[in-house]
């Protein structure tokens, strides 16, 4: 496979992680460390205190028992202790093996959490309400404190516009609501402008953050990695940024999780915009049948005029006119894409003011 799905499958992999494997022999029943490997010397240490109930309990009974979801300081375990023996059978020591889940279950709830905004965009939820739970699931899960952000590209992709930052300061978002694209222009425009990620490290001391250092030192903000929202067509619909208080290197897990809210973000904000056209469209269809019901009696000609070099045939319904004062009847198909196509195109009726309205401005 090729393409978009292979990459999001490699993303989902990054998200899981490799995982670390701890092992050790123990010996009495004071579960001295006899033999270990280097991750279990450096994540459980020689006394493990945590296990202790598990393996008295092997050691007593010669049983072997599993533990689920240990915590040891950050991390999370599960481990399988099985009873050692000597040559008669009887039980003189504990082995335990172990694998660091943590990576894997921060990856399992943030993968909860993905789901549950698709759905929620599948149900045709608000934009900014499917953005600002996306933004805080975000923050509550991720394993190091980050702080997100989602600006929104305006139709011509030169500015972008406050989407979703529940947790960045109100003074922040309004002092970056409306910033250009372009390159120099923070983590943000210059992502946009690039329509590539761009991983700002330390904001300190990187040449794109001069306009904006001393608003990021207020708001308390070292390092911004800030990924380009692209739609289906390859065109700008904003950016998904994850600023840091420290300054931060992002790991492929980072990059990767980047990637995959980025891609939901496109899904929702296209949605939306869908269903804003969809609304839009009925609305205009709306409007040209109460303006074709309106000039029903007026004098027109019998066929459309809008059909171009190969005419229509349908109906004349409709006399629509521009700001320059020209005007023309035509169908309800061929009045509603000029409406859509041609600038400051309106439907003429008396009721509306048409053309006189335009004259005496």
């Amino acid at each position: 496979m090729t393409g978009a799905p292979q990459a999001a499958d490699e993303d989902m992999r990054a998200l899981f992680g490799p995982s670390v494997a701890v092992f050790a022999a123990l010996r009495g029943p004071e579960h001295a460390v006899e033999e270990a490997n280097p991750a279990f010397a450096a994540t459980i240490g020689d006394a493990p205190a945590t296990l202790r109930s598990e393996l008295d309990e092997v050691y007593r009974t010669g049983e072997p028992r599993t533990a689920h979801d240990v915590r040891i300081g950050e991390l999370s375990f599960d481990f399988t202790c099985e009873p050692r023996r000597d040559a008669e059978g009887a039980v003189t020591g504990v082995r335990v093996i172990g694998v660091d889940t943590t990576q894997v279950r921060q990856a399992q709830w943030l993968m909860a959490e993905h789901r549950a905004l698709l759905e929620q965009i599948a149900r045709q939820a608000p934009l900014a309400e499917v953005l600002d739970g996306m933004a805080r699931c975000i923050e509550q899960l991720a394993p190091e404190e980050v702080l997100v952000s989602v600006l929104l590209a305006d139709a011509d992709g030169r500015h972008l516009h406050h989407g979703a930052a529940p947790s960045l300061p109100a003074f922040y978002n309004e002092a970056i609501d409306g910033i250009a694209t372009g390159d120099g222009v923070g983590s943000c425009g210059t992502a946009a402008h690039r329509r590539e990620p761009v991983i700002v490290t330390d904001i300190a001391a990187d040449p794109l953050w001069a306009d904006f250092r001393d608003l990021a030192g207020r708001a308390g903000l070292a390092a911004c990695w800030s990924t380009p929202i692209l739609g289906r067509d390859g065109g700008l619909l904003g950016t998904f940024a994850m600023y840091h208080r420290a300054p931060r290197v992002p790991q492929e897990s980072d990059l990767a999780l980047a990637r995959v809210f980025a891609g939901t973000a496109a899904l929702a904000i296209e949605r939306a915009e869908a269903d804003r056209r969809a609304a839009a469209a009925a609305e205009l269809a709306a409007r040209v049948r109460t303006a074709a019901a309106a000039l029903a009696a007026r004098p027109r000609p019998e066929h459309c005029q809008l059909g171009g070099a190969d005419g229509c045939t349908a109906a004349a319904e409709l006399k629509i006119a521009d700001s320059w004062g020209d005007s023309a009847w035509g169908c309800p198909e061929h009045v509603e894409e000029a409406i859509l196509h041609v600038r400051s195109v309106f439907i003429a009726s008396e009721d509306l003011g048409g053309l006189v309205a335009y004259v005496n401005r």
